[in-house]
């Protein structure tokens, strides 16, 4: 129960967001939030449609390809914010791939690693979002 609840507040968050940086923010913004969400739904998808066998893999590729859009964005637009999200989606990468390596079933502490790293790469994209909204309003005075 605990967890569904959990990950209904993350999703509520993400599609809040997404929805916030669309509206306010700039282009990295918009960016790295469609990221966000994109990545978002190819983890659900994998839960929902792959064996749990499978799955350590896939969420390895998808964290590492998260994490290469974040510095790709990081590079072409220099905002601190993106560095920081760039490197807590390696830390997320590199939770997959300690998990995978030592083939460690996943387990609370994985659970809460991911959802805090979660949680703080959002706060990330909130942080641009809003220092881009500040500066556009500054900028139309």
């Amino acid at each position: 129960m605990l967890a569904s609840a959990i990950s209904a507040a993350i999703w509520i968050a993400i599609v809040s967001l997404v929805a916030f940086a669309w509206l306010k923010g700039s282009r990295p913004e918009r960016m790295g939030s469609l990221a966000v969400l994109l990545g978002a739904l190819a983890v659900m998808i994998t839960h929902k449609l792959l064996p749990e066998g499978a799955q350590a893999f896939v969420l390895l590729v998808i964290d590492a390809a998260l994490a290469a859009a974040f510095l790709l964005l990081a590079m072409r637009f220099v905002s601190p914010w993106l560095g920081v999200a760039m490197l807590l989606q390696a830390v997320q990468f590199s939770l997959h791939a300690y998990y995978l390596v030592v083939e460690k079933p996943h387990d609370y502490l994985y659970r809460s690693v991911n959802n805090i790293n979660t949680i703080g790469v959002l706060v990330a994209v909130l942080v641009g979002t809003v220092l881009a909204w500040r500066r556009n309003v500054r900028a139309a005075k």
